[in-house]
């Protein structure tokens, strides 16, 4: 289903004709970040940008690389993949293009001075206690002054083409995900990895069923049939429809323990989390388990196999 690889940094490397793999380093996470080159008529497209806190060399990457970069494709907005865009747009002179619903929520989050606050406080509505709540957007938020994306990128939508790959959504990972997808290659963002598999969180002013939008996402990948897909990170997937299918079963399976979480009694995503991830995580890790378990919780109520009890003050979930 896929083949491990070794990390060589910043150096273009051919995973077949016309695709190059550009691994950049991440300092936490996988520690790492897969993007990739795509040969066109006129130059190559750069899809993702890594991390802009970190120092990337563009000029000795372009250097390596026998024509110039003339467009960038972002597929989410996660700062691992457009942190870099600016850096990486100046280094080439070419533009920049990320879909339209994920652009405005990347200047919802990146560019918004707010934002921590508001999802502090949506993290204390859903069970977090006030300081835990602190800490975990602190944590989360450690790299916010180093994600520089481009303003008034050019705007694309699922179904439009870049150099003859076909746009094609996969909401789930972030709302807007996007992948690029033609022939038989799938160039997949962070919709498809191994061999972890991708974080799917629900957060404040987001699509209210992403775990039902990511499962929709690994049905369409499958019934896609692509012969391999490059990811964001880990391995390459030579068997992406079956990887879809078993990341189907993963949450499936997940989705059980979750509702073996619940009763009568109302709980917050907070104190479910602990059930499904443990008690002892990082602020960082807590912060992603709370957004996991709060999408799972969402996914059963959405399935009535869960209620959602809200006032003003909180959100709970109990059994139906």
């Amino acid at each position: 289903m896929s083949h491990t690889i070794e990390h060589t940094f910043a150096t273009p490397i051919e995973v077949e004709p016309g695709i190059l793999r550009l691994t950049l380093s991440l300092p936490s996470g996988p520690m790492h970040v897969h993007c990739y080159l795509l040969r066109g008529e006129d130059g190559w497209t750069l899809v993702d940008t890594g991390l802009g806190l970190m120092e990337t060399p563009w000029e000795d990457i372009l250097a390596q690389v026998d024509g110039p970069v003339v467009r960038i494709f972002i597929t989410h907005m996660h700062p691992d993949h457009v942190g870099g865009a600016e850096a990486a747009a100046r280094a080439t002179g070419a533009p920049v293009i990320q879909g339209r619903l994920d652009y405005a929520q990347c200047e919802r989050v990146w560019g918004s001075a707010d934002w921590p606050e508001r999802i502090a406080d949506w993290f204390v509505r859903n069970g977090v206690p006030p300081e835990r709540a602190k800490e975990m957007i602190e944590s989360g938020h450690v790299f916010a002054d180093f994600v520089r994306f481009v303003r008034n990128p050019t705007l694309v939508d699922a179904g439009d083409e870049i150099d003859g790959w076909r746009v094609l959504a996969t909401p789930g990972h972030a709302d807007g995900h996007l992948c690029l997808h033609r022939g038989d290659v799938l160039i997949a963002g962070d919709s498809i990895l191994t061999p972890i598999t991708p974080a799917v969180g629900l957060y404040p002013q987001s699509r209210p069923d992403p775990l039902g939008d990511y499962i929709e996402s690994l049905h369409a990948i499958a019934a896609l049939e692509p012969r391999v897909s490059y990811g964001g990170h880990g391995a390459t997937v030579d068997e992406p429809g079956a990887r879809a299918l078993a990341i189907v079963a993963h949450h499936d399976e997940r989705l059980d323990r979750t509702e073996a979480a619940l009763d009568g009694q109302p709980r917050g995503g907070y104190e479910v989390s602990h059930a499904l991830f443990g008690r002892e995580l990082a602020p960082i890790q807590r912060r992603f388990a709370v957004a996991e378990t709060l999408s799972h919780l969402e996914r059963l109520v959405v399935l009535g196999r869960a209620a959602r009890v809200e006032d003003d003050l909180t959100v709970t979930y109990t059994a139906p």
